[in-house]
């Protein structure tokens, strides 16, 4: 891959906001592997949530925490003064939907206004394939790229308020940012896996653990698209770099049906009650979307395959104590 220009990393300072969060962990453990200073915002930095930000390598010389209320600008403004870039990751995961859109949309807002302000370099805007793939016009058939939006009537319609909310905070950061001159890359990625850096499960995590524990005793007729937290990380990373970055970028390695997603866990991981039965033994296997990640490609990032992703999550909620080892594996 080719090499970054991370020569002035060293003189730059970014915010990654709501930097506990599974992505924007791993966000500033490359941000401060490649030399920059970093100031993370989250809820409470005393918070033993948090813990795992002050271990990582470069830190104690190099990141600081900030108690931020996104909701609130003053607050916003204050972490963001001073800073040459923004990452943008916190955002509210629910299907709640006053949870969901308004903190989501107003958050969004408060940061580009902030990062106007601030003058910095560049934002960068964690959204989600959520905000692109949802929309029951388009066949199947056709690859989706970064042109492709969802459809914000059939989101709520199906009550989908996770991709309306992400949805709608996106083109709420797109017009604020036109408005204000700032320069807004967005990234959006999929269903993202791969190690814990936090010590709580996130969500995208539990839809692997519940093959394993036996709390799952069929798998859906359905297919989903995944990614390495790593390679999303870096996706973050490489936008804010790369002068030329521009636009959105669709963070996907590849989409696996359940089912064989099911046959990877159960050939890696024999000794756990992987389900073998479908749900639905009626009706077709379900045919997956083909996402476009030609953009980040062509950024250099070359991307983990699928199969690795699920091995490092396992490893990872085993070594994190969330799945038992069983016994005949611990030698």
């Amino acid at each position: 891959m080719p090499a970054a220009d991370t020569s002035s990393a060293s003189a730059q300072t970014i915010c990654v906001t709501g930097a506990g969060g599974f992505i924007a962990s791993w966000i500033v453990k490359l941000l401060l592997e490649r030399g920059y200073t970093v100031r993370g915002t989250v809820r409470n930095p005393d918070d033993s949530k948090n813990a795992h930000l002050r271990e990582l390598e470069g830190a104690e010389e190099r990141l600081t925490l900030h108690k931020v209320d996104l909701l609130d600008l003053d607050s916003v403004k204050s972490v963001i003064n001073g800073c040459d870039g923004v990452i943008h990751t916190a955002s509210p995961v629910t299907d709640n939907p006053e949870e969901m859109v308004e903190p989501a949309v107003n958050g969004a807002k408060n940061v580009i206004i902030a990062a106007a302000e601030a003058k910095v370099r560049r934002v960068v805007f964690t959204s989600s394939i959520g905000a692109v793939y949802m929309d029951p016009n388009r066949s199947i058939d056709v690859v989706v790229d970064e042109s492709c939006w969802s459809d914000l009537e059939y989101c709520k319609n199906t009550k989908n308020w996770y991709c309306y909310g992400k949805a709608v905070a996106e083109k709420a950061a797109w017009d604020e940012a036109k408005e204000r001159g700032v320069d807004l890359v967005v990234v959006n990625p999929v269903l993202v896996l791969g190690p814990l850096l936090q010590s709580n499960i996130n969500a995208s995590t539990i839809h692997i653990l519940k093959y394993l524990t036996g709390s799952a005793k069929t798998y859906v007729n359905a297919t989903q698209a995944y990614v390495h937290v790593r390679d999303v990380a870096l996706a973050h990373i490489l936008v804010y770099e790369t002068p030329s970055a521009s636009g959105r970028y669709i963070c996907a390695e590849s989409s696996l049906h359940r089912g064989d997603l099911i046959e990877i866990l159960a050939k890696y991981f024999p000794e756990y009650p992987v389900p073998t039965k479908c749900s639905d033994e009626k009706n077709p296997r379900a045919k997956p979307y083909t996402f476009s990640n030609q953009k980040l490609k062509d950024l250099g990032l070359e991307f983990t395959p699928v199969k690795q992703c699920l091995y490092d999550t396992v490893k990872s909620l085993q070594e994190k104590g969330h799945l038992p080892v069983p016994s005949s594996k611990k030698e």
